[in-house]
């Protein structure tokens, strides 16, 4: 073989690598999500099989994992503003959520996001404010008056809205529960987390008519716009995630592929 043909192999073949690259950077760019992390619980210990609990240390470690790597950790309304503006989504972004308003929000991971400098939104439902095991007026107060957190409607008793025929209660449930909530917390509550994360397309144009300028849901499948600012993917973070390589691949971005593929 010539000299000149080899060189012009090996060119060819860098030429074939590259666009090889190219093609797989611009093809891991659509694939990727807002890693919008989904939790419920933090407790010291986490029953056997319980998924909707994390443990105080991994809490911590998952925490201090994303300050020592510098994670852009983004307040859901943040998050929402750059994708209703199409704008660039920063470098290693996350968005930290709870669901419920369980007291041990505040017990237990309200003082390690202090710890980091972390902001989180938790969704509560409002009626549930005050009960049992709930967060109460004073540390949802507490919570907000840090600058860290912020708090979000998961409707007023948290039903599944999509099977609700009256047009009044699911009013109430949807812009009733955020005009209660503004009216305790001294201001507009400006996110909504469909309950169970369950939703519909009538569902889901209330929220927007009542003046929220995002809602979460679960995993509403591959069907779901990804960048719908009223039906943004979560991730639920189990004691699963104990092992940081876990975490690290759940809050990637990509992880929305596996998820969505995996039943293929």
């Amino acid at each position: 073989m010539s000299q000149q043909r080899t060189r012009i192999i090996k060119r060819a073949a860098v030429i074939v690598a590259v666009v090889a690259l190219i093609a797989g950077v611009l093809y891991a760019r659509a694939k990727y999500v807002l890693p919008i992390a989904m939790y419920h619980s933090v407790q010291p210990q986490v029953p056997a099989g319980n998924r909707l609990i994390v443990s105080t240390r991994t809490f911590d470690r998952q925490m201090a994992f994303l300050k020592k790597h510098r994670y852009n950790v983004l307040s859901l309304e943040a998050a929402a503003r750059i994708l209703a503006g199409h704008a660039r989504i920063p470098a290693r972004a996350v968005v930290l959520t709870f669901d419920d308003g369980n007291e041990d929000n505040y017990i237990y991971a309200y003082p390690i996001l202090k710890k980091y400098g972390l902001p989180a939104t938790i969704f509560v439902i409002v009626e549930d404010i005050g009960k049992p095991g709930r967060l109460t007026l004073a540390q949802i107060r507490e919570m907000r008056a840090s600058g860290l957190v912020t708090f979000g409607s998961h409707s007023l008793t948290h039903p599944f809205l999509e099977q609700i025929d009256d047009p009044v209660r699911l009013h109430a449930e949807i812009t009733g529960s955020r005009i209660q909530l503004a009216q305790l917390l001294g201001e507009p509550a400006n996110t909504f987390s469909y309950p169970c994360g369950r939703f519909s397309p009538t569902v889901r144009q209330l929220v927007q008519e009542a003046g929220y300028a995002a809602a979460v849901v679960t995993n509403p499948g591959k069907n779901c716009a990804d960048d719908d600012v009223f039906a943004l993917k979560r991730l639920r973070i189990s004691e699963n995630a104990a092992h940081m390589f876990i975490f690290w691949v759940e809050i990637s971005g990509y992880y929305n592929v596996i998820r969505e593929n995996r039943h293929k």
